[in-house]
């Protein structure tokens, strides 16, 4: 290297408790040594029920379970200067189904990565194989400890070879020892030792070697197995101690309690390295073959110890040519035999340990970090930034599913009534009541997936957002009103012009697809009383509602000439302004930008589709290009306009406060410019915008929370809004319907990222 690093590790550190937490705090340190100038930060994996006293090196924790720290870690990496990631991959380390959470953070950074895998399965499920695919994928270089990984890498995952290294298991660089040496500071002098390192649980066959103590003990008497390590801490909070006093028991029953030793500690590293050296003969008696790396074994067979070890693969490698001894999975008397054989050999003992420390020398942490920098370089040298069409290319993983979307939180704000307008956090608000605007987007949403042959939204809650809007209907003046308090009682005689045009759009998608034929009779019937009103409204949202209601229901009920008439009237209305107030290079319709502005193009593109109008189709695309260049950040993120009183001609957008509803609004018409013209930019630029939800925003923080399906209001300019109201949630979903749609239907796309995570 010739000028500093900054490498930035993701994993598990200690002083968590097990053997991935010590390979990255040792990896990390390791480099930071080496005397290529390399600064080292650590971003820790943190099981959320536990705090961990992190030192200084560390400098975020993602709680496993936790979505929303997974982005703002990519955030951190992303601005942090930082030149390369080493990620530490294990299944069982990250949050979601089989570690699924990781890949968020993975999709969002912008920097190389290099991923050390510790467990590579030569049989994973569909799951584990997608997700390992994946994080390959987003990898510039994969390390496998042993050569089997990355023989399974290329046979059972296709990973490209060329991006494959194969780099040991570290281990602390330690003069050749004398046991007897070591034995007397932990009072075992002249008694032959035997040892077993790690937590404990039932995968590690310690009770295989307590099986085999009476033979050993029939060739060696004064033996001594010593088991060093604490349990397992997801085993001692689901069962305790019943294992290891399962084991102790075991131990008692057989005799040999007294040459069987428990130490129930986890120790640091120097103290385990006391402990290796005082050992006469190291055991693994591992019962499962898929154990790609042991770093207890690495460290005993680098330490110049004998070894005896079930032949799981990381063993068959270390312990080949006489390095050490392999035994059958599960045959105590083999067991006992190779023990004891070893113990009562010493030329054949001593020249097995130096032939592993002779070994074990080209795995000392300052080998392994050279060549783990040389592994950085490679990646940094061909890395190359992606782009929102790159990222969007990687993400087509499988159909979405609509039956992932989660309706928890969507129907604890519900109630006979129909939805509530507003939340406190999560807890549904009584205080604001309904208004019709958020139960004509909920009967939008339940018509989308019964459309889609979905169960989601039952047939008596749908029934109710109609019966709202039906109730809603005021005879005497032709409109509708909006608010009414939880008391049921109006709080108006009429609502805006916004509220009434979004209410046809909704009765149009029910009189088009809703699955109940009464309920499209009705819904077509009350579009027809209320359609005419429009004309004398002056709101182009307004017009642009009605138009988008008007697409479904010249659909439903083609004999309605006077809604063609219509239809026409508002299209050539939005046209003509975007004619008068549009000049140079600015397309729009009015001198400033407001709320839901995507859904004005987005009218005009369904309406010149409908209408074989190419005027109508040119404007709304124009003028939906001109938004989105409002609407791209510097990174080229999508960035709504805030609502913080908007922006005006020759003014900057105001950036904040960002809310959901502009997403779906761009998102649909993204959609409906798509179907219009087959440019796969639009289809790639609604992906992108729907991304904003899940992350890929100013905040870097995911608005969602995938287990629920609630969606946060949208983004302050410090923070983002804790409250998840009936439209936020409902434009999120209404997202996910539209989008998983559009893929299914259209022809294969982009899976966007929330999808993934809510399968």
């Amino acid at each position: 290297m010739t000028k500093s690093r900054r490498i930035a590790f993701i994993g598990n550190s200690l002083p968590r408790q097990c053997g991935i937490a010590t390979f990255t705090t040792d990896l990390s340190h390791a480099l930071a040594a080496s005397d290529r100038d390399v600064e080292t930060r650590i971003i820790a994996m943190t099981d959320d029920r536990i705090a961990y006293a992190y030192p200084d090196d560390v400098v975020f924790e993602i709680r496993d379970g936790e979505i929303e720290d997974y982005v703002t870690a990519a955030r951190i990496l992303n601005n942090g200067g930082y030149d390369a990631v080493s990620l530490q991959h294990e299944f069982g380390i990250f949050g979601g189904a089989d570690g699924e959470f990781i890949l968020t953070l993975l999709s969002q950074l912008r920097i190389p990565i290099v991923t050390t895998l510790h467990t590579i399965l030569a049989e994973p499920t569909a799951n584990q194989l997608r997700i390992l695919q994946k994080v390959a994928g987003a990898s510039s270089r994969v390390v496998a400890m042993a050569q089997k990984g990355r023989a399974l890498l290329e046979s059972v995952y296709g990973v490209d070879p060329a991006k494959i290294d194969v780099i040991a298991h570290g281990i602390p660089d330690r003069a050749f020892h004398n046991p007897e040496k070591a034995k007397a500071s932990h009072g075992y002098a002249g008694r032959p030792v035997i040892l077993t390192f790690g937590l404990l649980s039932p995968n590690k066959g310690i009770e295989v070697v307590i099986d085999a103590m009476p033979t050993i003990l029939a060739q060696c008497p004064d033996a001594l197995y010593v088991v060093l390590g604490a349990t397992h801490p997801n085993l001692l909070r689901q069962e305790g101690e019943s294992y290891r006093d399962s084991l102790y028991a075991r131990a008692q029953q057989i005799g040999v309690g007294p040459s069987v030793v428990f130490l129930n500690q986890f120790v640091d590293v120097p103290t385990l390295l006391e402990f290796i050296a005082m050992c006469d003969v190291y055991v693994t008696p591992y019962l499962d073959e898929a154990q790609m790396t042991s770093g207890t074994l690495a460290y005993s067979f680098g330490m110049g110890s004998a070894v005896v070890s079930t032949p799981y693969w990381h063993a068959q490698e270390l312990l080949d040519q006489g390095r050490g001894t392999l035994v059958p999975f599960g045959d105590a008397d083999a067991t006992g035999q190779a023990i004891a054989s070893l113990l009562g050999d010493d030329d054949r003992r001593m020249a097995m340990r130096h032939a592993a420390y002779t070994a074990g020398r080209s795995m000392i942490w300052s080998q392994i970090a050279s060549l783990y920098l040389d592994s950085v370089e490679k990646a940094r040298s061909t890395f190359r930034p992606r782009l929102v069409s790159d990222v969007v290319a990687q993400r087509i993983a499988r159909p979405p599913q609509l039956t992932s979307l989660k309706l928890g939180h969507f129907n604890a704000m519900c109630d006979d009534t129909g939805i509530f307008q507003h939340a406190v956090y999560s807890v549904p608000d009584r205080a604001h009541g309904y208004c019709v605007d958020d139960n004509a987007r909920a009967l939008i949403l339940a018509t989308h997936l019964a459309a889609a042959a979905e169960t989601g939204i039952s047939e008596r809650r749908t029934g109710s957002f109609a019966s709202f809007i039906q109730h809603a209907w005021n005879p005497d003046l032709q409109r509708f009103r909006n608010f009414m308090s939880f008391d049921r009682r109006w709080l108006e005689e009429q609502g805006s012009e916004d509220s009434h045009g979004r209410t046809l759009w909704a009765l149009g998608i029910c009189a088009l697809s809703d699955n109940d034929r009464p309920r499209r009779r009705w819904a077509g019937t009350l579009f027809a009383r209320a359609m005419t009103t429009v004309l004398g409204f002056h709101s182009p949202r307004a017009w642009a509602f009605a138009l988008i209601g008007l697409d479904a229901y010249c659909r439903a009920c083609p004999e309605d000439k006077s809604a063609r008439t219509l239809r026409l009237q508002l299209a050539e209305r939005l046209v003509d302004l975007a004619r008068r107030v549009s000049s140079g290079n600015r397309h729009w319709f009015e001198e400033g930008l407001s709320y839901e502005n995507a859904r004005i193009p987005q009218a005009l593109i369904l309406t010149g589709v409908a209408t074989g109008n190419p005027q109508i189709i040119d404007t709304g695309l124009k003028t939906l290009r001109w938004l989105m260049t409002q609407q791209t950040g510097e990174n080229g993120q999508f960035r709504p306009v805030g609502t913080d009183g908007f922006f005006d001609r020759g003014q900057a957008p105001k950036l904040f406060d960002q809310q959901p509803v502009e997403a779906t609004a761009t998102i649909s018409a993204c959609l409906a410019a798509d179907a219009a013209t087959a440019d796969k930019s639009w289809l790639e630029t609604a992906f992108r915008t729907f991304n904003w939800f899940t992350g890929s925003n100013d905040h870097g923080v995911s608005l969602i929370d995938p287990e629920t399906g609630s969606c946060r209001d949208g983004l302050h300019p410090d923070r983002p809004n804790e409250n998840r109201g009936a439209e936020s949630v409902l434009c999120y979903l209404i997202s996910c319907a539209e989008i998983s749609v559009a893929a299914r239907l259209m022809r294969p796309v982009p899976q966007p990222l929330e999808l993934r995570q809510l399968s």
